[in-house]
């Protein structure tokens, strides 16, 4: 069996679906692995270094892909890629399949089975496979270090001879795994911190980490559904959990936003009556940007400026700390490919509570 590590097409992706770690693990497994010449360059992994690890380094895209019966990727394929593919190969990628209908079809043509990685269940066994939460974690952390660099005044308290300086305010709208990192680090950072959730259970979270939780009033025991994930609140508790982050809002200096629903568009907790109302010089960093935002003057890729607010729609952070999110991504793809393998070779069960979830097609068959 051998394992295809092509280099990544997408515009600003810097990482790369398997680390040199990762694939020295799979070559004492067995697995015989090839990479794409220049695949790791842009997250500081040389082709030395994967030769080293015991992996093949290919020329060019075309013998990487038309070799592997597995191909690793962070990012989905583009139609020209998924062509080159062995037929029958399996693929592992990110895939956001809503917004891969151009794609798709080719992989069912050539009798191609894909994994999702969004997809993996969110149970026990499938915790170590699981590339959101991992890739939330760098998110989370450089949300706070990129909100901290676009502000006009520093995060912690300073002493100084020129007078003391006061500690800024941060909030983090969210604490799922991306918020309790952008929590975690802005207190290393020396701000004051606060943060809010729809989910009474991951106050004691909040907390527990330094940071103050707010609009308690506003949360309720129905907000989470059985994965983990928010659950969309109705319109009354989204009027009055409104209300609440308003006027909590108009006090804050750093903001970053991460709440997210899975499959739905991001829920609209900031207005624009909001922003109009926050300090000139507050920043808020938008994690939700790529699914629509959490607030509404959020333009991917872009930076507002809201009468002195800025408001920056995050894209593709993970990138931006490419080493360590593709050693993490790495080990998580690892994870899921030890899963799968069975005397030698991937074997895919759509009926496994793992493979079958995240399987988009199967042996050519569309399952969106």
């Amino acid at each position: 069996m051998q394992i295809g590590v092509p280099r990544e097409s997408a515009p600003r992706e810097r990482r790369v679906a398997l680390a040199p770690d990762s694939v020295a693990r799979l070559v004492k497994a067995g697995a015989a692995v090839v990479v794409e010449e220049g695949a790791g360059v842009s997250a500081s992994f040389a082709d030395s270094a994967y030769a080293a690890a015991g992996a093949t380094i290919a020329p060019s895209r075309t013998a990487t892909l038309e070799a592997s019966d597995v191909v690793t990727k962070v990012q989905r394929p583009t139609p020209d890629e998924a062509a080159e593919m062995k037929p029958a190969a399996v693929l592992i990628s990110l895939f956001q399949p809503v917004a891969s209908a151009d794609v798709l079809p080719v992989l069912a043509e050539r009798g191609i089975t894909a994994l999702s990685l969004e997809r993996v269940p969110r149970i026990t066994r499938a915790q170590s496979m699981d590339v959101l939460s991992s890739q939330s974690t760098v998110a989370g952390y450089k949300a706070v270090l990129i909100g901290a660099s676009m502000m006009p005044k520093f995060l912690p308290m300073l002493t100084t001879a020129a007078g003391n300086i006061a500690p800024a305010k941060a909030f983090v709208l969210g604490a799922g795994v991306a918020g309790l990192q952008a929590i975690a680090t802005a207190r290393r950072l020396g701000a004051i911190v606060s943060a809010f959730d729809v989910r009474p259970a991951v106050k004691e979270q909040v907390q527990s980490l330094g940071a103050t939780f707010v609009a308690a009033e506003a949360i309720s025991a129905d907000a989470e559904t059985k994965g983990g994930y928010a659950r969309e609140q109705s319109d009354e508790q989204q009027q009055r959990t409104a209300a609440l982050l308003h006027d909590h809002l108009k006090q804050m200096d750093l903001v970053v936003t991460t709440a997210q629903i899975p499959g739905r568009p991001a829920p609209r907790l900031i207005t624009e009556a909001m922003v109009a109302d926050m300090r000139p010089g507050s920043v808020i960093v938008d994690l939700a940007a790529e699914s629509g935002g959490n607030c509404a003057l959020t333009k991917p890729g872009e930076t507002v400026d809201a009468n002195g607010v800025l408001v920056y729609g995050a894209v593709d952070i993970p990138s931006t700390v490419p080493t360590h999110a593709s050693q993490m991504f790495g080990r998580n793809v690892l994870t899921l490919l030890q899963h799968l393998m069975k005397d030698g070779a991937v074997t895919i069960d759509v009926n496994d509570e793992i493979a079958g979830p995240m399987c988009v097609v199967y042996r050519g068959e569309l399952r969106t």
